[in-house]
């Protein structure tokens, strides 16, 4: 459910304040009554709509918790068809003619027709070399983190070459009964750098009013995530890099070497997720747990149902759509804001003024 969507139809709908001029003349700007000025029995009132605002907050975590419950069945109506995707991109399936097929004359006709010729020219070109059939779709899953900018800034080279052997991402949801949660799971080939043949990352969810704040409540949301042990192979360990030092003995003389494992970026890390503090945490280590909740969600609701439209480029036309709407909100909520600091402070009725013309003369 896009709350931002929501604010916006309810801005559209009055929620913005009508410019200055269009008030008659002689009339005072219209404040806002501070709660604690209200009448007593106004208050009494207040507070039974809150109590009714809970009540609805927590029906409001009941619908979500179905929801979960929603996806979690139809997760396994969409698993025979990523079954199916999975074997086409690596190879141990291949697709009928008639499951080929696919509607591209439109496409056709927006390429340059200097183009088509050269294009033919290379696939003939190609079909006469007898040039190898390669098995699957290559670096199908590399080539999506490439394309998308939240994955590409956690890639490195050196996980380049392990992300060829990635054959496949998928998402499970917690079962009935269970605290809410999904986990990613990484499935890899057999290959040279790790012996786990799948990695995890589960990311726990609370869906319920909390007692502090009841009414900041809108929606599931991410409190915590757990990573995997991720089993090495001797020297293959892309999270840290080697240094090499020479020691010098002061007495007697002699050189050794020393060799230390110090921490570098790699996308590998995101098996290993920072944990909050019971003490607190400082901005870096939100912005740190923010950032990777973001990812955990980017990967179960774009990436693993679009895959292929992440692989071709065309689902990014549509996120950079969205990214424009977005920023063209937060500068209308800025502007909002920038207006909100020029009006009156609270307002209590009781030390009003009478109006001039009710003066005694």
């Amino acid at each position: 459910m896009d709350r931002k969507n929501e604010k916006s139809e309810a801005k559209g709908k009055g929620g913005n304040k009508p410019p200055q001029s269009d008030k008659p003349e002689g009339l005072e700007v219209e404040r806002i009554v501070n709660f604690q000025f209200l009448p007593k029995m106004v208050k009494r009132r207040v507070y039974a709509l809150k109590r009714l605002q809970l009540q609805s907050a927590n029906i409001e975590a009941k619908f979500y918790e179905e929801v979960h419950e929603l996806e979690r069945k139809y997760a396994g109506l969409y698993q025979p068809i990523f079954d199916k995707r999975r074997d086409i991109v690596a190879g141990t399936i291949e697709p009928t003619d008639e499951e080929c097929e696919w509607q591209s004359d439109r496409e056709e006709e927006e390429l340059a027709e200097d183009l088509q010729k050269k294009a033919a020219l290379e696939e003939k070109q190609a079909d006469s070399a007898g040039a190898d059939d390669p098995k699957g779709v290559p670096e199908f899953w590399l080539t999506i983190f490439k394309r998308v900018d939240m994955l590409g800034e956690m890639l490195q080279d050196h996980d380049e070459p392990i992300l060829k052997h990635l054959q496949d991402i998928t998402v499970k949801f917690s079962e009935p009964g269970q605290p809410m949660s999904f986990t990613l799971e990484f499935h890899f080939e057999p290959n040279s750098y790790f012996s786990n043949s799948v990695l995890t990352k589960v990311y726990k969810m609370k869906s319920e009013p909390d007692a502090e704040d009841p009414f900041s409540f809108e929606g599931p949301e991410i409190i915590d995530c757990e990573g995997c042990k991720i089993d090495w192979q001797k020297g293959k360990d892309v999270t840290v890099k080697i240094i090499k030092k020479k020691q010098k003995h002061k007495g007697r003389g002699t050189v050794r070497t020393v060799t230390k494992e110090l921490p570098q970026d790699s996308f590998f890390n995101f098996f290993s997720p920072v944990k909050a503090s019971a003490d607190g945490m400082d901005e870096d280590l939100e912005c740190t747990l923010a950032t990777d909740f973001e990812i955990g969600h980017f990967f179960r609701e774009r990436v693993i149902p679009r895959a292929v439209l992440y692989f071709t480029g065309e689902a990014l036309d549509d996120d950079d759509e969205s990214y424009e709407e977005e920023d063209l909100e937060e500068e209308e909520e800025d502007l909002d804001e920038e207006g909100e600091e020029e009006d009156e402070g609270d307002y209590d009725p009781t030390k009003d003024p009478p109006p001039a013309e009710c003066k005694q003369q």
